[in-house]
């Protein structure tokens, strides 16, 4: 069926179009027809413009159309439609708006057409700017790609902070503020109240803790709703009568209140001295992961997590490092011998790849085993990349000794490193023989068996001496 933007003039006509439109004169037409589109083309049967009507400000390219085909104003793309447009028009087959675009300085310019017939094989093409269209679309566009880059973060966020509710040592609850009922518990939390497993979804707060207890805690989850400085107390918990300290934190989240408890056991031991360490491995801007004895990943920093294009730490945890880390069976059993032998392992060149298996990126590792009956190993892993591309081929920069010419090794492919021992060897040779001929080039050229052009093509190279500054 044929819609209102694709029907044919007979559709929808005028009762008495002849009475109407039988007197319009040559302007009226002409306003008619350049209020109908931004463009009005006149063609003929062949596609060629016979005139033209539009604004110059806004098309300030199109002023050289006249005379012109149709087909050589539009992109190459837009040809086929031009063609169909006219080939349906001269059948007197019902028109159909077609979108285009004609090629301008400042880019593609889309105009939508209709093809209406004048008689005497001439046709007229109303043209419509799409440029606001295509504005809008581009903004809706990014709009959709922002949306989706800021739903990828949260997502992100969530499995962070959902990892730090589930790993924490210290038990957390959280808790709706009116009627103090939990919401949610972490595994510590579970283990310090001597629950089962999602079971404490939905029960009141205080059922954790003795009779006691109850009206202090009532009192501090009351004063931790209206002050961000309420001090923790201590509570007796219902099972065992174990002392513990409960901190609350109020919080708002779709227009209701909760509350974040954080309990932790009198006895326990503070883990204030290790949290110092866990946040410095965790900013630090190398990579730091430990492994267990099958070399299935425990831990990583979020360098770590970054590097291999992961989700989370999460992600990665019980995945066998060596997917990730240098090739196969070599380079981790590598480590693992050097460490054996010494006891640490030193700047060992690697690779490490991401999760996907797309990308490679040099890196240099150390590392070192903790543990007698269950054994650790620690990973500290260094980009070396921008190091490397200041490795140099060949030139001015090639390496002065045996030792540095072996240092290579693992940065460069086996016949870069050939190319480096060759230019290598001729550089001390020539440098050997401007000694023994106390810089006399020809005579240095003739013990070496080379033409003088050639030797002064190879100190030019190795940059020994400018050419044709020859001793005599």
């Amino acid at each position: 069926m044929l819609t209102r933007k694709q029907g044919s003039p007979a559709d929808r006509s005028f009762g008495d179009s002849a009475g109407l439109f039988g007197s319009l004169d040559s302007d009226a037409a002409q306003r008619l027809a350049v209020a109908a589109g931004d463009v009005a083309l006149v063609l003929d049967d062949t596609g060629d413009i016979l005139d033209a009507s539009f604004d110059a400000r806004e098309f300030p390219d199109f002023g050289d159309w006249v005379g012109a085909n149709w087909l050589e104003t539009v992109t190459i793309e837009s040809r086929p439609k031009i063609m169909e447009m006219l080939a349906a028009a001269r059948k007197g087959e019902p028109h159909r708006w077609r979108q285009v675009n004609h090629p301008s300085s400042d880019g593609d310019v889309p105009l939508r057409y209709t093809l209406v017939q004048l008689g005497d094989g001439r046709h007229l093409a109303l043209g419509r700017d799409l440029r606001d269209v295509a504005r809008t679309q581009q903004r809706l566009l990014q709009v959709q790609q922002a949306l989706e880059r800021d739903y990828m973060r949260m997502r992100q966020l969530e499995a962070r902070y959902r990892m730090l509710f589930e790993r924490s040592r210290e038990a957390v609850l959280i808790v709706e503020a009116d009627s103090h009922r939990i919401r949610e518990a972490n595994p510590a939390a579970y283990h310090l109240a001597g629950a089962r497993a999602d079971s404490l979804p939905g029960k009141k707060l205080g059922g954790l803790f003795d009779g006691a207890s109850r009206d202090r805690l009532t009192t501090q989850l009351g004063s931790a709703l209206g002050s961000d400085t309420a001090t923790p107390i201590r509570a007796a918990l219902a099972k065992g009568g174990r002392e513990a300290q409960v901190a609350a934190t109020g919080f708002s989240q779709n227009r209701r209140q909760y509350l974040l408890l954080i309990i932790t056991p009198a006895d326990e031991r503070p883990l204030s001295d290790e949290r110092p360490l866990a946040e410095i491995i965790e900013s630090m801007p190398d990579a730091f992961v430990v492994a267990d004895e099958q070399m299935r990943i425990l831990s990583a920093n979020a360098a770590f997590v970054e590097m291999v294009d992961a989700a989370s730490e999460e992600q990665l945890s019980g995945r066998s490092l060596s997917r990730l880390l240098g090739r196969p069976g070599i380079d981790l059993d590598l480590i693992a011998n050097q460490i054996d032998k010494d006891g640490v392992a030193r700047n060992v060149t690697s690779v490490v790849r991401n999760l996907s298996g797309t990308s490679e990126e040099p890196v240099e590792i150390s590392a070192v085993s903790a543990g007698e009956d269950t054994r650790r190993f620690g990973f500290v892993i260094r980009p070396v990349g921008r190091r490397l591309r200041e490795v140099t081929t060949g030139g001015e920069d090639l390496p002065r000794s045996v030792d540095e010419l072996t240092d290579l090794v693992g940065r460069m492919p086996l016949k870069d490193i050939v190319r480096e021992s060759t230019d290598l060897i001729e550089r001390l040779c020539i440098e050997a023989a401007l000694v023994y001929t106390s810089d006399n080039r020809a005579s240095a050229a003739e013990i070496l068996g080379l033409s003088r052009q050639s030797l002064y093509s190879k100190l030019n190279r190795y940059g020994l001496g400018k050419q044709g500054e020859e001793a005599e």
